[in-house]
């Protein structure tokens, strides 16, 4: 199989995948775009900041930064509150992005909550280049971005709609993504254990601090389960 071939497999295996993302990220990147243009920027605003940031949320709060007095230090902390569950994305993602080369740079870079939902656990097939696939998961995800934003950048003093509800869409994006994995998996165990810390850890720390402690006692159980399965499968 020729180099191209491999790629354009990689990219018809992907894409499929990511149709559910292009709804949630485009209609998000409208409203973002139309949000940049009410504060005053330039629609190349929204565009250079979805296209270099990709950041989701955190460009939304960016905007406002941008309107405040320069304090690097504060909008660090601000990024790093926000963002902080990237750090456990990444430590998952260590073994599924060994052998990638040259592409595990833009992975990383590229890495936001959907894209690590699909490239975490989706079965790709034996005939398809792992990182090439990853990378066009990556790669659409953004350009849905970009585009949703450079739209509402652009033409946002022309579109009118109401954006009540608007930011329920994300929820349902990942409601959707959970049950399809769901159903694909045999074994609940690890569906089970995130449902579980989470909803014990919105009981204990409130709506606005759940997300790190759930992380971390995810992680921590996945860490041991898999650990357990690695010493039972060295003493069979």
């Amino acid at each position: 199989m020729t180099k191209r071939e491999i790629i354009w497999n990689a990219l018809r295996a992907a894409f499929p995948h990511t149709i559910p993302i292009f709804a949630g990220f485009v209609f998000l990147g409208i409203a973002y775009g139309m949000y940049m243009q009410s504060l005053g920027f330039n629609a190349i605003y929204p565009i250079l900041m979805s296209l270099l940031i990709f950041a989701g949320s955190m460009e939304f709060l960016a905007a406002n930064l941008l309107l405040m007095s320069f304090n690097p230090l504060n909008a660090l902390l601000l990024t790093l509150t926000v963002n902080a569950r990237h750090l456990f994305y990444g430590i998952s993602m260590l073994e599924k992005y060994k052998g990638t080369g040259r592409k595990k740079a833009y992975l990383i870079f590229g890495m936001c909550d959907e894209s690590f939902s699909i490239n975490y656990s989706a079965n790709i097939p034996k005939e398809v280049d792992k990182g090439w696939f990853m990378t066009f998961v990556t790669l659409l995800n953004h350009s849905y971005w970009v585009l949703g934003s450079a739209l509402g950048g652009l033409f946002g003093s022309l579109i009118h709609f109401n954006t009540e509800g608007l930011e329920f869409v994300m929820t349902a994006l990942f409601i959707v993504i959970f049950i399809e994995q769901w159903r694909k998996e045999k074994k609940h165990l690890v569906a089970l254990i995130g449902l579980t810390a989470s909803i014990i850890s919105l009981v204990i720390f409130g709506g606005s601090g759940f997300i790190i402690p759930a992380m971390m006692a995810i992680l921590a159980s996945v860490t041991i389960i898999r650990k357990v399965s690695e010493q039972k499968e060295i003493t069979v």
